[in-house]
């Protein structure tokens, strides 16, 4: 075989441009054929003085045979010569020109017993092949590349999306690591005859780019379609705000801006994303804004063409809570179920009513209606959360005691600083970083008879009624739906930590951070990505829940990464050499969630090949 480059002309353009085409000579009715074997492309890249050696490495990978005098090749060449000899192996119009006799059987179909060499055994091009099956099972479920092809959404943009959002739920990483794993390490292109190998990277791009262009129709169809799966109810909303940062300054983008990083990564900007999900968790709308959004100026923008039905109650936490937005909220027609924002802390215990959590702590429960407002305040109070604010507060008490020591100490030591002003710009910097505790300490500095130096430093702990100090433990629950009963408030409260279980996974499960785009619709389409993920990820683990399967995606991620597509390669006793391309057997784990979904445990079937 040899590759033979060939001038040709577009039909469409009428360009003329030049192919690559990985030929072999044949004798056919006393004439000898070239026969071509792959078409390489036009963007064939490698260099002309290692085609022999890249022939003779193909020739090798397919036949089985090794030489004496192995050809030395570059990385970039070994591994195209790896990519060219599996596509001459999967395609059956190649194994026909090879005289090969190829074909795909089922296990269990009939038994083929050949004699084979088991020295000569090798296995090569492993990919993983769990993830990237129940991926596109997720997506059948609600027709998603279906509606791609009615979007009008190209083939290669199609194939692009498939393999941009299947990586997120197996390898989550920037686009460029997406390709290089659709390209190294999957088998997806196996499962849809996609040949990523020779994708470009733009395309992942391009394919975002789309994404972005049909966000809104995406959405609300596929939740729509997920509402019809489930049978969900749209009673209840939740809505909420998370941020990335990016990796460099993108100065480029408008959204990246500087603010209050979630991950304590206020030296990078950030980029804000927020989700509104109904009760069961999955998302009905999200967008990005800048870093630096207030919380409490996203929510009409967010809520206003949602198509919620009249009454829903919306769930949010303080943050958004705002006196601006609840009565927004009043004037649509909207319930809402909030953290209240106000400082003081009040509660009764022989007011409440104690209700048991989920994990059997105890909580106890005040009540008071406001009959000026229409709405309900619920007083809760929780016995772990007291422990765990008791133990914050005494931290940040005897961290600031120990401050107000060291100065009070250096008083009484020489070439320390004892002027008044600048011992109380000191103090006054103490108390910024104090995290509010400095309010319960009265502070008092003792002046000399000059009234400019301070001979002495006096504290006393004076904690604040109706404080965090004085009421541990407490929390404030205000809505105006009067009819429910509070144990029934709270419970739906809750599903507001659902939310922030939500944002955990797409952080650390699906690679929402960092970002590495600094184009604004790049950052928006990798955040896009990210969602849809998330979407399929929601309909994996529900499906299996309802089956007795409850496991994190990580769990699940882990278990299925296990199965690899594996090609064994023999030689026969006739000279002849068989190439047998299929998936590892499933651990009895992975077997049981295949069982549950009615998946074929060796996805991509079984490819035999004779050579």
């Amino acid at each position: 075989m040899f590759i033979r480059r060939t001038q040709t002309r577009s039909s469409a353009t009428g360009e003329r441009y030049f192919t690559y085409r990985l030929v072999r000579a044949e004798r056919i009715q006393n004439k000898v054929r070239q026969v071509t074997l792959v078409n390489l492309g036009r963007h064939f890249a490698v260099d002309q003085t290692l085609w022999p050696a890249l022939c003779q490495r193909i020739e090798a990978l397919t036949t089985g045979q090794s030489y004496l005098l192995e050809p030395d090749l570059p990385m970039a060449a070994s591994a195209e010569a790896e990519r060219i000899a599996a596509q001459l192996l999967a395609r059956t119009s190649a194994a026909s020109s090879l005289s090969v006799a190829s074909s795909s059987t089922k296990q269990g179909e009939h038994t083929d017993v050949q004699a084979v060499d088991v020295n000569s055994l090798e296995l090569v091009r492993p990919r993983s092949v769990g993830v990237e099956q129940m991926g596109l099972w997720a997506m059948q479920q609600i027709g998603l590349i279906d509606l791609l092809i009615e979007l009008g959404v190209s083939g290669p943009l199609r194939a692009g999306i498939v393999g941009s959002i299947i990586g997120r739920m197996a390898s989550p990483g920037s686009e460029a690591a997406t390709h290089r794993w659709l390209g190294s390490q999957s088998a997806l292109g196996e499962l849809l005859d996609v040949d990523y190998e020779r994708m470009p990277l733009m395309t992942l791009y391009r394919a975002s780019d789309a994404l972005m262009k049909h966000q809104a129709v995406i959405e609300r169809v596929l939740y729509d379609r997920v509402h019809d799966l489930f049978g969900l109810e749209t009673t209840v909303t939740l809505y909420d705000l998370t941020n990335t940062y990016f990796e460099g300054v993108a100065a480029a983008n408008p959204k990246a801006k500087h603010g209050r990083s979630k991950e304590k990564r206020h030296d990078c900007p950030l980029v804000t994303l927020g989700l509104v999900l109904d009760g069961s968790g999955f998302v009905r709308r999200s967008e990005t804004f800048a870093g630096n959004a207030a919380e409490g100026q996203t929510l009409a923008h967010m809520l206003g063409n949602l198509g919620a039905p009249a009454g829903a109650l919306v769930v949010m936490d303080a943050g958004i809570a705002t006196d601006a937005n609840l009565f927004w909220l009043r004037e649509q027609g909207y319930r809402y179920l909030v953290v209240s924002r106000e400082r003081a802390r009040q509660f009764e215990l022989e007011a409440a009513i104690p209700i048991e959590t989920a994990t059997g702590s105890a909580l106890h429960i005040q009540r008071v209606e406001d009959s000026d407002h229409q709405e309900v305040r619920l007083y809760c109070y929780s016995e772990q959360r007291a422990q765990k604010e008791q133990s914050i507060h005494q931290r940040f008490c005897e961290r600031f005691e120990a401050s107000l020591k060291s100065i009070a100490d250096g008083l009484s030591k020489p070439r320390t600083e004892k002027r008044i002003d600048k011992l109380n710009e000191r103090i006054g910097r103490l108390k910024e970083r104090s995290r509010g505790i400095s309010q319960h300490y009265v502070i008092e500095l003792i002046a000399d008879e000059t009234g400019k130096q301070a001979i002495a430093l006096r504290w006393s702990k004076q904690p604040q009624p109706n404080s965090r100090l004085t009421h541990p433990g407490v929390y404030c629950l205000r809505t105006n739906e009067t009819s429910w009963d509070s144990e029934r408030l709270w419970r739906t409260y809750i599903m507001l930590t659902d939310l922030e279980a939500v944002f955990r996974s797409l952080k650390s499960e699906l690679g929402l951070r960092p970002v590495y785009h600094h184009k604004e619709h790049r950052v928006d389409g990798h955040l896009f990505i990210t969602v849809l993920a998330y979407q399929l990820v929601q309909i994996i683990r529900r499906q299996l829940q309802t089956r007795g399967i409850k496991a994190r995606w990580r769990s699940l991620r882990d278990t299925l990464s296990v199965q690899q597509r594996v090609t064994a390669s023999f030689r026969c006793a006739d000279g002849r050499t068989l190439h047998v391309r299929k998936a590892t057997r499933p651990e009895p784990e992975l077997a049981a969630i295949y069982q549950a979904l009615s998946l074929d445990p060796l996805p991509g079937g079984v490819i035999k090949t004779y050579v």
